[in-house]
């Protein structure tokens, strides 16, 4: 075995770990709040937060103390058995963020929370019409994202993500985002769920309309199918709601529940957590023996997910999402620089969109080069496409942390403005 001592992170990460990553060359080594230093000592203003995970900063003291108190009382323990602080997070999720009844399942990511939703759809529809049926489809929208699972790709409505791995789950159809009549033209009886996300994070941070939703609603009673919200990245207090729709809908006189939601990312603060909600009346779908997962739902995971979702309800956080972003929105709508057409999103999820003829990108996409620039100026974003620049920081971000973000990138919009 070689010696590691004797080799950079950056050698080890080449030769060791599988190159499916298209990795910035910095390696990072602490972070406290909003900010995170890599192994130089440099120090970067975190608007990124792990692609919109870290809802609370970097080691914030209720995560530490979650940590430290559960993992000295039980880190695991088998879901053949009842786990008491597993049913607190979800009555949680029922009462607080869904204020519905409701059924609450456990797994590890967005990608396994979607996948859990695809099969609730299936399993209800096969219960209630039978195989003879054929009613299995699922209606996604393009430009989504549902995860890198077979069943996540497949889902997804971006043709490269596909591409080498086929054959694809099969019963997946893909329509155009926002487009009404579209989405009743998709839908017909063998359509067991229609799936999308209130805001597309990957697909360039565009949020749904009310009228498409209102549709979609409308489908659901007219197919008795089920109405399914991917909210891995917009969800958990992100748009200043528990729930994206609900900011979406507000003053819209549109009112539409879900039957079934997604979460993971920000709703454990930077633990390994995803979690589906169902209604009651589709929950009994997925009964002993049709779904599953290991490490689901721990003591350790559900103690300290728990304990972030109740800081932020407690500290009045989701106001505080509200008012940044009304702030920034503020500042950009007075900037007039070329490369940034357009400041798109709700809440703290926002994309900043980019005119890739306004600047000279190289070879890079416009984002890239953009998210590149930032980061040698100690600003950490992430592209969301080939045009967009996504914002996702902490969502207790104080006024400071945001001045900052805004001075340090509209310097470097500035830099690049022809």
């Amino acid at each position: 075995m070689s010696d590691a001592s004797d080799m950079t992170t950056a050698e080890m990460t080449d030769r060791y770990l599988l190159g499916n990553y298209g990795r910035f060359p910095v390696a990072f080594e602490r972070g406290e709040g909003g900010y995170i230093w890599d192994e130089s000592g440099k120090r970067y203003l975190d608007f990124g937060t792990g692609i919109a995970v870290c809802s609370l900063g970097h080691s914030p003291k209720v995560m530490q103390t979650a940590l430290t108190e559960q993992g000295g009382k039980l880190i695991h323990c088998s879901n053949l058995y009842q786990i008491r602080v597993q049913a607190e997070l979800a009555r949680f999720v029922s009462e607080t963020i869904m204020q519905r009844s409701g059924k609450t399942f456990f797994c590890n990511s967005g990608a396994e929370a979607n996948d859990a939703l695809i099969k609730l759809a299936r399993k209800r529809a096969f219960d209630k019409y039978g195989r003879e049926s054929g009613k299995n489809e699922i209606v996604t929208c393009r430009q989504s994202f549902h995860g890198r699972t077979l069943g996540g790709i497949a889902a997804t409505g971006q043709e490269k993500v596909k591409v080498g791995f086929d054959p694809l789950l099969p019963g997946f159809f893909h329509t155009p985002f926002n487009d009404c009549e579209a989405l009743r033209e998709a839908v017909d009886d063998k359509t067991a769920g229609i799936l999308f996300e209130p805001v597309q994070g990957e697909g360039g941070i565009v949020p749904v309309t009310p009228e498409f939703m209102a549709v979609a609603a409308e489908l659901r009673e007219k197919y008795d199918l089920l109405l399914m919200f991917d909210e891995v990245q917009c969800g958990a207090g992100r748009t200043g709601d528990w729930c994206g729709w609900r900011t979406i809908q507000r003053g819209s006189g549109v009112e539409v529940e879900p039957d079934v939601v997604s979460w993971a990312k920000g709703f454990g603060g930077g633990v390994p957590v995803g979690a589906i909600w169902a209604d009651d009346d589709c929950a009994g779908a997925l009964g002993p023996g049709t779904h599953g997962s290991t490490f689901g739902g721990t003591p350790l995971v559900s103690a300290v997910s728990l304990a972030v979702l109740e800081e932020i309800e407690n500290k009045n956080v989701l106001e505080n999402v509200t008012r940044q972003a009304d702030r920034i929105r503020e500042v950009v709508d007075s900037w007039n620089l070329a490369p940034a057409l357009e400041l798109r999103g709700v809440g703290l999820m926002l994309g900043f969109v980019l005119d890739p003829d306004a600047f000279d990108h190289g070879d890079k996409t416009a984002a890239l080069s953009v998210v590149s620039k930032a980061m040698e100026a100690g600003m950490l974003t992430v592209p969301a496409g080939d045009c967009v620049v996504r914002w996702l920081p902490r969502l207790d971000v104080p006024d400071a942390e945001v001045n900052e973000a805004l001075e340090t990138f509209h310097n470097v919009l500035k830099s690049v403005t022809k």
